[in-house]
């Protein structure tokens, strides 16, 4: 199964999205998440080890919810994760 399908089967709470996936890549698998009904109000953060100028803008332009750049930082990732994901991570 695909990342898109299993986000659509599990409903997960949060996607961290790698925008340099081999077949589907990041950009459009993002938009197709945020397209369908089951999966549009589950949070994506784009992950990108080659931040180049405007990605930002083009993630948050293809649906993603917050940006951040590889390597991660844990401490930041985690504070995004728990701004986007509210009171579900207790």
């Amino acid at each position: 199964a695909t990342g898109v399908q299993l986000a659509a089967s599990e409903r997960p709470d949060v996607i961290l999205m790698d925008l340099s996936l081999p077949v589907l890549d990041g950009w459009a698998a993002t938009r197709q998440l945020k397209a369908a009904q089951h999966t549009r109000h589950i949070p994506v953060i784009a992950l990108t080890a080659n931040a180049m100028s405007g990605d930002r803008e083009k993630a948050l332009a293809a649906g993603c919810d917050d940006f951040d750049t590889k390597p991660v930082e844990m401490p930041r990732l985690l504070e995004k994760i728990r701004a986007l994901s509210g009171s579900q991570t207790g």
